[in-house]
């Protein structure tokens, strides 16, 4: 298949690119090419900012694709550029949404493609429903051939899956475990959460392409594991060989003393504190055989040991790191105060 990826070096749709690629696909990928030295022998690459559509249509030519694929669409004004754009150039548009998307809370923990999309708490998913909104209406009224997928917590060796960080990322908590100290965890750590390998997720998706089950349908691709947030923290604990020395504190309260900036409100109110159990029926009946295989405790193993190996990843973040210690210091001060 002839396939354009917009975006293409990301935590996700990196490991589709490495995929399409070994298989031999005519593969194309649109970006800014920040990562261009990360992408695999064989690809062609369109470097130019999407935005710019007429620079786009120039550099596109007459081509036609099998599929595009969007990966960095976020607000409904990106999307309808891309209906702009492709618009008779592909026989299929797959949109990455998020299954951050879905009702919060839903009105049953099993969560299917069917549960109700609505999310007061971050604005980040309302903006996906609202692209997804604007597709749909693309698909019924003038046959533009989408496919909507719906990630959930993805992760690849570069960054270790944890439910409170900060800005910079998981480093600062693993540093933590590192030095012996707490590490903050939300709610009791009892909630049950789903994190998918990058290569697994990609499986799922390729399968998708090309597929005429796929046109006008929406699909989640995850995991069947469903770990709690206690074991998901134990496990990144055994990796890095310490012990695990959780502190436990509300949701509510992590969203109400954390800068804004930070969005806990949306993260962990809108996601991450809820017990999610995603089932993957309807993708596993378009793309038979499809089986997400790697265990968290053996992805996150990689994940330690890729992220120890390079410096680079290690990114301070003392801001974080000062603002655990007060809430734990507030936290206890209260207790005690009673």
């Amino acid at each position: 298949m002839k396939i354009l990826m917009i975006g293409g070096t990301g935590t996700i749709s990196s490991a589709i690119t490495r995929q399409l690629a070994a298989a031999g696909h005519d593969l194309w990928l649109l970006n800014r090419g920040t990562r261009k030295n990360e992408v695999p022998a064989g690809v062609t690459q369109i470097i130019a900012d999407i935005d710019d559509e007429q620079k786009v249509l120039d550099l596109l030519g007459d081509n036609t694709f099998d599929a595009v694929c969007e990966f960095i669409g976020f607000l409904p004004s990106q999307v309808a550029r891309d209906v702009r754009l492709f618009k008779g150039r592909t026989r299929q548009y797959v949109y990455i949404s998020s299954a951050s998307a879905y009702n919060k809370p839903a009105a049953n923990h099993v969560i299917t493609e069917g549960t109700t999309l609505a999310n007061p708490y971050w604005e980040y998913s309302r903006n996906k429903i609202a692209c997804e909104e604007l597709l749909l209406k693309e698909y019924r009224e003038n046959g533009f051939p989408i496919t909507i997928v719906r990630p959930s917590h993805t992760y690849c060796e570069r960054g270790v899956p944890v439910s409170v960080h900060g800005p910079k990322g998981s480093w600062q908590v693993l540093k933590r475990m590192m030095q012996g100290k707490q590490v903050i965890v939300n709610g009791d750590g009892s909630s049950l959460w789903t994190v998918t390998w990058n290569e697994d997720f990609a499986r799922g998706f390729i399968g998708l392409l090309g597929n005429p089950k796929a046109i006008g349908e929406a699909f989640q691709i995850m995991s069947d594991e469903q770990l709690s947030w206690n074991q998901i923290y134990q496990c990144v604990a055994n990796a890095l060989g310490v012990e695990f020395k959780p502190y436990y504190v509300a949701s509510e309260f992590l969203a109400a003393t954390s800068p804004k900036e930070w969005d806990f409100t949306g993260n962990l109110l809108g996601d991450k504190s809820l017990t999610v159990v995603f089932d993957c029926t309807k993708l596993k009946r378009a793309v038979p055989g499809f089986q997400a295989t790697t265990r968290f405790d053996e992805g996150v193993r990689r994940c330690v040991a890729y992220i120890l190996a390079h410096p680079e990843l290690q990114i301070e973040d003392p801001e974080f790191d000062k603002w655990c210690d007060r809430v734990i210091a507030a936290q206890e001060q209260a207790k005690h105060s009673i």
